[in-house]
């Protein structure tokens, strides 16, 4: 039987094309792609011991072992999830680790079960070999920056223009106060993601790739060498609003919306948790605040949880974020801004960079 293999692998990234990864799950954890499944053809116990005897007896001797581990109700088991990930995605694929005998045996037992399911020719190598090719191609490209003092509201802008969301695809804010809940994806996996913005939003053919002003490091994800050193030598715009819009809008993104996150995932300890975030926070740049500067914001921030723990009011919030602003953030982004000596095309509220943005895609 000679079943289909695709090699379409820019299609496959860009429209995050669902994915059956056959790989073992320590395989799948160093890194995958957005909309796979881990339905391994071998658990990783069963996938060591073949590759033992591999090594042992060659090739036939463990081949002959990997279907003496996975037959009978094993067999049957995986299949069956196979098969029911295959009705219910039926524009999907499957691989393996680069194409090979795995992804073959699983895409013939699939197929034995009435399902033709085609597999990513090159397995995971192929895709994540694109993946790395599409973020250089990127890299060559006109790239325009959008930068602004903290709690400008840059993610809300980029968010509605054709734009990468560099922290999104981190899951990290970007600042010492910029961790979430949920862990950040691999170093893999974040660039597997990049590349498949980068390719939605270059399918449109905007007059800039748009991307967020950031530093090398978001978080713990570090922005592909080369994308990011044509990020330093980018034209920038510049995001200007007022200092009173720029605190609400932290108190939304790093109060509000933080609280209800930590309450939503334990509501016994929530708001525990959600208080040794923004403490352990404000440690982080305990140095670079100073001593004295960082006792008065830690008062300020202790005073502004207790108070909000019994009485749910979040007003003192707004006092130490404005002076946190105005004594740290505030400085420091200008002195970025001039060590850089960057050309800035325009400077001005969302508004009218959004309106700017558009006379551009309206010129193409």
């Amino acid at each position: 039987m000679n079943l289909p293999q695709q090699d379409n692998y820019s299609d496959i990234l860009r429209l995050q094309i669902p994915l059956l990864d056959v790989r073992a799950p320590l395989e799948f954890s160093r890194g995958a792609f957005a909309g796979s499944c881990n339905l391994p053809l071998m658990n990783d116990a069963e996938r060591a011991e073949v590759g033992r005897c591999y090594k042992q007896q060659g090739s036939q001797a463990a081949i002959k072992l990997g279907h003496q581990l996975v037959q009978a109700e094993t067999k049957t088991a995986r299949v069956l999830a196979w098969h029911n990930f295959a009705l219910a995605q039926p524009h999907g694929m499957l691989y393996c680790a680069r194409g090979g005998l795995r992804s073959q045996i699983a895409q013939q037992w699939l197929a034995e079960s009435g399902v033709e399911y085609p597999r990513v020719a090159g397995g995971f190598k192929a895709l994540r070999q694109a993946a790395i090719t599409a973020i250089e191609q990127a890299s060559s490209l006109p790239v325009l920056m959008l930068a602004g003092p903290t709690g400008s509201g840059k993610t809300r802008l980029l968010g509605t223009l054709n734009a990468v969301d560099l922290e999104a695809l981190a899951n990290h804010r970007g600042s010492a106060f910029g961790r979430k809940l949920a862990a950040q994806p691999s170093q893999i996996c974040f660039e597997n993601d990049l590349a498949s913005a980068l390719l939605r939003v270059q399918a449109a053919e905007p007059p800039y790739l748009l991307l967020e002003d950031e530093s090398l490091l978001i978080g713990q994800r570090s922005i592909p060498h080369k994308l990011f050193q044509t990020m330093q030598r980018s034209p920038l715009i510049l995001l200007d609003e007022p200092l009173s819009s720029r605190i609400e809008v932290i108190v939304q993104d790093y109060i509000v919306d933080l609280l209800q996150e930590a309450v939503a995932a334990d509501v016994d300890n929530g708001f525990t948790v959600f208080s040794n975030m923004l403490q352990q926070a404000m440690a982080r740049i305990r140095k670079r605040l100073g001593g004295a500067l960082y006792s008065e914001l830690n008062a300020m921030l202790c005073q502004a949880l207790d108070v909000q723990q019994h009485s749910g009011d979040i007003s003192l919030h707004r006092h130490w974020i404005a002076r946190l602003l105005s004594d740290y953030y505030d400085p420091m982004y200008q002195y970025q801004l001039k060590k850089r000596e960057l050309p800035v095309l325009l400077q001005g509220s969302a508004g009218e960079l959004r309106q700017w943005w558009q006379s551009q895609v309206t010129a193409r």
